[in-house]
């Protein structure tokens, strides 16, 4: 594997290992332990495991390895640690880091599960947490502290599709030795450079767009080997989060075709976000690739102008239209996935931020109307045709 190769290449040969046979498509390692020559070669592996050398599945299989080094290097990190969920990766990075005492400042615009654990896992162990507006930096500014251990955020949130200055929040973080952990499931390892940009550690969930095709669970935290091998291994192997073999087969052949996928979808997102702005039917449309987006010069510099595959609605009359939107929709299928290959809608005030109170909705801007609008690979033009036909429905 060369590290001048490009990100297209990366996602196809990264990672690579073959058995004895020289099978082209990678060996899926179906098996739960290792057998070991010798009860000395076994003593010597538990105390020191080499570099392709492995114990039991909850520690390392070597389809998921595959899987870990192929992502890590797609997003330009030293390593990587798969997971079984992508919220187990969420979890994974920030508990295994943090103790009683240590200081969080977070973006308060985060999926509704990553709330959960920064408001009721981590303060339940004591953990101080500061939430701002990612978008501000003043707050940022004013909320980071000497002693600030991490600081937490969705790259591109989910689902009011705010972009927050990677670079920016990174320097303010390390001005004080905290670590930048960055969430950029939105953003994608095709269109982001993260690490690039300052994060020190990115997670993923590979359900997503690494999947993207509907059929399996998965997360994957990134950061330097030290981190990932000293810090989130230890957490992960002995709490039992690990991705399974099969799961990590499913994400490696996604790899193949995130790049194309993801292209595609971006650039119907743009067309369809483009077509509806100033619809007579929506209170207002989020689309970071649109001029009017707030942070789309921000667009332009961190993610290279892709607004990415996800679009948000905000339809005029609220839940009983936003309903009517959903019901009369013949192509998206309705669901709380996203990043797929066919294009999914979802209502987050009652299902995905259905936790979260009013208030809160209210102060994330996730109203009774909004809906999430993943793009998946259908024909523009059949889309467009079909949500306006809907909107046509809800407006009714």
């Amino acid at each position: 594997m060369s590290e001048s190769w490009n990100k297209r290449t990366q996602a196809v040969h990264g990672g690579i290992r073959r058995s004895q046979y020289n099978e082209v498509s990678e060996a899926i390692f179906l098996t739960q332990g290792f057998v070991y020559d010798t009860a000395e070669q076994a003593e010597a592996r538990f105390i020191e495991t080499g570099p392709d050398e492995f114990i039991y599945a909850r520690y390392g299989n070597p389809t998921v390895a595959m899987f870990e080094q192929r992502i890590a290097a797609l997003e330009g990190a030293e390593d990587g640690f798969a997971t079984a969920s992508g919220m187990a990766a969420v979890n994974g990075a920030l508990t295994s880091m943090l103790k009683a005492g240590d200081h969080v400042v977070s973006a308060k615009a985060l999926f509704g599960s990553c709330l959960y654990i920064l408001e009721n896992i981590l303060t339940r162990y004591g953990v101080e947490v500061t939430f701002v507006d990612g978008t501000d930096l003043d707050q940022w500014k004013a909320a980071i502290r000497p002693d600030t251990k991490a600081v937490f955020f969705e790259s591109m949130s989910n689902p009011t599709l705010e972009v927050i200055d990677i670079r920016a929040v990174a320097e303010l973080a390390h001005a004080v030795g905290a670590t930048v952990i960055v969430d950029n499931v939105f953003s994608t390892p095709v269109f982001s450079q993260a690490i690039a940009q300052g994060a020190d550690v990115v997670v993923y969930s590979a359900t997503k767009h690494i999947d993207g095709q509907g059929r399996a669970l998965g997360g994957v935290i990134l950061g330097t080997k030290e981190f990932i091998r000293g810090t989130v291994e230890p957490y992960l192997k002995h709490t039992g989060g690990a991705l399974s073999p099969f799961n990590a087969w499913i994400m490696l052949k996604g790899l193949e075709t995130l790049a194309l996928r993801v292209n595609a979808q971006a650039e119907t997102a743009q067309k369809l976000a483009e077509a509806l702005e100033g619809h007579e039917a929506l209170e207002r449309i989020m689309y970071p690739g649109l001029k009017s987006h707030a942070q789309n010069a921000l667009v332009q510099s961190q993610l290279g102008g892709k607004g990415g595959t996800v679009l948000s609605l905000d339809i005029k009359g609220g839940k009983d239209a936003a309903f009517r939107f959903l019901n009369a929709l013949t192509i998206p299928v309705i669901s709380n996935n996203l990043g797929d290959a066919k294009s999914i809608a979802t209502h987050p005030a009652t299902t995905t931020h259905q936790r979260l109170s009013d208030a809160q909705k209210d102060e994330l801007g996730i109203t009774p109307g909004l809906i999430r609008f993943s793009v998946g690979l259908e024909d523009a033009d059949d889309l467009l045709e079909d949500i306006r036909q809907a909107l046509s429905a809800a407006a009714v």
